[in-house]
């Protein structure tokens, strides 16, 4: 199973007043790391939604163990959690300067067709990028 690893460090605009990361950025950090697992494997979003097909969220979730703070590095982990040719589930794990965990969370994605969001099967309509989310995930 491939895991990408990003660093994103916290900057003052996204913490609250408590002085810790505001929740909401942490599913900025997602996309941050989901965009990089995504690279990792030779393709590129922008390149998708040139050809009209969109990978709009419908589902997310996200578990908050332990606070990150201004100035602090965290680590984004990203990887598959499930894939079946039409939906993809992917998994994160952000961690502390410490290696501990603070945010688990999952985001669910699906390709549509950008003019009616009419799901597209990326088995089909992309192979090469299913041949890869298939071995990224160890079922190749």
């Amino acid at each position: 199973m491939k895991v990408n690893e990003t660093e994103v460090k916290v900057r003052y605009q996204e913490t609250d007043q408590m002085g810790v990361v505001y929740h909401a950025n942490y599913f900025v950090w997602f996309e941050i790391g989901r965009t990089a697992f995504i690279e990792d494997l030779g393709f590129y979003y922008h390149e998708m939604e040139k050809s009209g097909i969109v990978s709009p969220l419908v589902d997310a979730n996200i578990q908050f163990k332990q606070p990150l703070r201004y100035g602090q590095t965290a680590t984004v982990k990203t990887w598959l959690d499930y894939y079946d040719g039409l939906k993809v589930i992917y998994a994160y794990e952000i961690q502390t300067p410490d290696g501990e965990t603070a945010v688990t969370g999952k985001t669910q994605h699906v390709c549509v067709k950008k003019e009616n969001f009419r799901p597209v099967s990326i088995r089909r309509v992309f192979p090469e990028w299913h041949k890869a989310y298939l071995e990224a995930k160890g079922d190749a």
